[in-house]
């Protein structure tokens, strides 16, 4: 079993929002992830919700429709009706993305709109996926806390390159991890600009923290933005560096099938 907690699928025609920060020059349509899934070894695939994109999560749920070793996340207002969130989780929704990363002011999420949102979340059965700064995670990762939801938060948690969890973002997220209600994903590493071993010691940092039934591993496929030539084998290779026991592998995938896939 292998399971990518973290691809972005979408093509050149759909229209972009008119946030976005960067005008991506590839894409992955669902065909094309497909056929990776197969060439890897790859059972298993979880859609994250994209604010690029303005199709409204459209293309997404096509895909889930289209695909159930798939799942995804939806990028939705915080007014958003229960009844359509309640038929996106019945065609493979399983949370919301707050990309929150680059966005300023940081909404409120004691808000009555949030609140809601947040509840709607939990009576689904759903999960927060959370990409924001390491220095301001640490008031979101509270208030998600207290509202009870189950949180996922992407890309290593932001570390720092130069002093990895040693911050207030980062102890804050450890401390998340301790109360058991948070995971994290090992995704997009090659954002970071530091060595693998120093991305070892970053994944060494959150299994001791949260074991690796709630360490889910995400290609972040296809690199949007990426600095240098990135692959999807060369992505399942540095896996395999930083956490060099096939064994723990095999749970890391093993969990993340059962927070994803499990009814």
């Amino acid at each position: 079993m292998l399971v990518d907690s973290h691809v972005h699928l979408f093509t050149r025609a759909l229209p972009l929002a008119s946030t976005a920060w960067t005008a991506p020059d590839v894409e992955l349509p669902v065909e094309t992830f497909e056929e990776l899934m197969t060439r890897h070894g790859v059972t298993h695939g979880v859609i994250s919700a994209m604010s690029l994109l303005e199709d409204r999560n459209d293309y997404t749920i096509a895909a889930l429709r289209r695909n159930p070793r798939l799942r995804g996340t939806v990028d939705v207002d915080p007014g958003a009706d229960r009844r359509v969130l309640a038929r996106m989780r019945d065609d493979g929704v399983v949370g919301v993305r707050l990309q929150w990363r680059r966005r300023t002011p940081l909404p409120d999420l004691t808000d009555p709109d949030h609140r809601r949102l947040l509840r709607h979340v939990a009576d689904l059965g759903w999960h927060v996926e959370l990409n924001v700064e390491r220095d301001r995670m640490p008031p979101v990762l509270d208030q998600l806390s207290r509202s009870g939801v189950d949180v996922v938060v992407d890309h290593y948690g932001d570390p720092c390159p130069d002093n990895g969890f040693a911050n207030p973002g980062g102890e804050a997220l450890l401390r998340a991890l301790d109360t058991g209600r948070v995971r994290v994903k090992l995704s997009a590493g090659y954002r970071f600009p530091v060595v693998p071993g120093k991305l070892a010691g970053f994944a060494a940092t959150l299994l001791a923290h949260a074991g690796p039934q709630r360490v889910f591993w995400g290609s972040d496929a296809p690199f949007v933005g990426a600095k240098r030539p990135v692959g999807y084998a060369g992505e399942l290779a540095m896996l395999a560096r930083i956490v060099p026991e096939p064994a723990l592998r095999h749970q890391i995938s093993a969990a993340a099938h059962d927070f994803y896939f499990s009814p």
